[in-house]
C-alpha cells in the first residue's frame, strides 16, 4: 500500500524533482483548518493511486521550500511531472478535481 511521503528541504530533489511518477505534493499547516479534510482525501487517493506519488510540505517546518515553490496560501496543491510544477491549485478542493488533476499525467 502506498503512503504520503513527508518532504522537507533536504528531501525535495531526490523525492519530487528525481521522481519518474507524477507528484502531488500537499503544502500544509497545522494551523490551517481547510488543510484537515484535504488531508484526509489525499490519503484516501494514495491509496487508490499507487501510479503517483502523494508528498506533504509542512510550511511552518520548511517555509524556505514553500516560498521557493510559489507558495502563497494554504492549502496548496501541486502537480509535478519531470521535475516541472506542470499544476497549481490553491484553497481545499473536492477529491473529484484533484483526480482530474491528476488524471492527464498517469
Amino acid at each position: 500500500m502506498s503512503t504520503v511521503v513527508e518532504i522537507t528541504e533536504q528531501t525535495f530533489a531526490t523525492e519530487v524533482l528525481d521522481s519518474s511518477r507524477p507528484v502531488l505534493i500537499d503544502y500544509w499547516a497545522n494551523w490551517c483548518e481547510p488543510c484537515k479534510p484535504l488531508s484526509r482525501v489525499i490519503d484516501e487517493l494514495c491509496t487508490q493511486y499507487p501510479q503517483v506519488k502523494f508528498c506533504k510540505v509542512d510550511t511552518n517546518i520548511n517555509p524556505g521550500l514553500a516560498a521557493r515553490q510559489g507558495v502563497m496560501g494554504l492549502p496548496t496543491l501541486q502537480v509535478v511531472v519531470g521535475g516541472e510544477v506542470v499544476q497549481s491549485q490553491q484553497g481545499s478542493r473536492p477529491k473529484s478535481n484533484i483526480i482530474a488533476m491528476l488524471e492527464p499525467y498517469f
